[in-house]
């Protein structure tokens, strides 16, 4: 199982394993780069854990409750052991991060996923054995069922599986926008500034648009010496755009030029580690996959603009509504789907890479926050603009022309959208996706179907299709 994921974290290997259960772990060493080996161990009793991701107030649960523990680290991980010890299954509640994790002694086992679902985690089963895991493919060859773990949600190992938050229901909304943008800013900048901690060098993505470029300046702020990192096409606007803001900024610019060939040529690796063949996901995977492996030449952290167009109805199909409930209702199911889509390929792409990817607007106080604005000031309709409280919260830092530059999701943008659906019109043919569709397969095009023939052929399981297929992971 951990030779499949040596790319999640090749810095280190760590094996506990006892008569009854095992923990395995593959570290990418960000904080307390020499003494966060795991699994680790509680100070006084036989107490283990693995995790994945990143606890940022880990600081302050430790001198909040553990004054007098025995830390034997200066790692974030290690705050789960005297939680865990303090308030056993409901620790989930007390961190503020994103993560997967196991804690184990010989009487009791709990597993957790932060609330967005920002860190993978799958399960499967064998007769009476249960096997938790951060991809898919650490699964195939031990697990007879397999099933995504929910984001949100803890498995004890006497309890079951229990969800312990949900996205809030707003029934009072704040519609004073002086208030609000004021908010969105201290928010953000907060948000941002926790997605920092590290003890290894911290990148952004940066496309030119809105979201990233907004990332990237609050950034700026506390990072001297900040990496900028952009992919495209040849002619591709958002490189243009990048440079514009990069040179704004003052940021150590680092792009990269790929041709349609190597698009075609990564292709069964970014569906290997994308582990989806969803043809909107897979596409929006190739230029992350691309500007990963250029980010992973100069820093271990990157942070990245997801989550901004599901907060303030950015994508171009809410400029249709008219209806401000309608919007806030669609604006929380995709924020609720996320961890299927576009977080899914932010962690499998970096992580493909050795990368970490962190996502400042999914901060949950950021979310919860965004989510008490009322709707009515999201429609495009309102201001002529989408996403135009972001735009109005930022507008002093960046340049004008980026602020209020027309939204382009990131294939688009790299120039990328169109390239993948003509290579599969060549490689598939009508006659083939009839036939798929009349054996029952889960396509309708060419495209879809040339992805799920590479998906099978890395991912032979009976469950894989349905767990992180086109509809995304649900459990059964």
């Amino acid at each position: 199982m951990l030779s499949s994921l040596v790319h999640r974290g090749p810095d280190d290997t760590g094996v506990i394993q006892e008569s009854n259960w095992a923990l395995g772990h593959q570290r990418l060493s960000i904080v307390d780069v020499k003494g966060g080996h795991q699994p680790m161990q509680a100070a006084s009793k036989r107490l283990y854990s693995v995790c994945n991701g990143e606890i940022y107030n880990f600081q302050d649960l430790r001198s909040r409750h553990f004054s007098d523990y025995s830390f034997r680290t200066a790692a974030d991980s290690e705050v789960l052991l005297p939680l865990f010890q303090t308030f056993g299954k409901d620790l989930s509640q007390y961190l503020d991060g994103m993560f997967s994790f196991v804690v184990s002694d010989d009487n009791e086992w709990l597993a957790g996923r932060d609330r967005i679902g920002i860190k993978p985690l799958y399960y499967g089963t064998t007769g009476d054995s249960i096997f938790f895991a951060s991809e898919l493919k650490a699964l195939i060859n031990c697990a007879e069922t397999i099933h995504e773990f929910p984001n949100g949600y803890y498995y004890h190992s006497q309890a079951g599986l229990v969800p312990y938050y949900q996205l809030p229901e707003v029934t009072n909304f704040q519609q004073d926008v002086e208030t609000i943008l004021i908010d969105i800013q201290q928010t953000l900048a907060k948000s941002v500034q926790k997605r920092l901690m590290s003890d290894v060098p911290v990148g952004v993505f940066l496309s030119g648009g809105l979201d990233s470029s907004i990332i990237a300046a609050l950034m700026k702020q506390q990072v001297s010496e900040l990496h900028s990192f952009a992919v495209g096409l040849p002619h591709s606007p958002d490189l243009k755009a990048a440079r514009l803001v990069a040179e704004h900024l003052g940021t150590t610019h680092h792009e990269y030029v790929y041709s349609e060939a190597e698009m075609q040529a990564v292709l069964p690796e970014v569906i290997y580690y994308l582990e989806s063949y969803d043809p909107a996901l897979v596409r929006s995977a190739i230029p992350c996959y691309i500007v990963s492996q250029l980010a992973s030449q100069h820093v271990k952290v990157v942070l990245s603009g997801e989550g901004a167009d599901e907060l303030f109805a950015g994508y171009s199909y809410f400029a249709d509504y008219d209806d401000p409930a309608a919007l806030h209702e669609e604006s929380v199911a995709i924020l609720q789907g996320l961890h299927n889509l576009n977080l899914q390929r932010v962690d499998r792409m970096t992580m493909a890479h050795s990368l970490e990817g962190r996502v400042p607007f999914l901060d949950v106080d950021f979310i919860e926050c965004c989510l008490q604005i009322d709707p009515q000031l999201k429609l495009y309709s309102t201001f002529g603009s989408e996403k135009w409280l972001l735009r109005k919260a930022f507008e002093d830092l960046l340049p004008k022309e980026i602020v209020w530059r027309d939204k382009m999701e990131f294939a688009q943008g790299c120039a990328s959208s169109g390239v993948l659906e003509k290579h599969a019109e060549v490689a598939i043919s009508q006659q083939d996706l009839a036939d798929a569709i009349a054996q029952g397969l889960p396509v309708s095009s060419q495209e879809e179907l040339l992805y799920y023939r590479i998906f099978q052929k890395h991912f032979p399981h009976p469950d894989a299709a349905r767990v992180i297929g086109r509809w995304g992971g649900t459990l059964h």
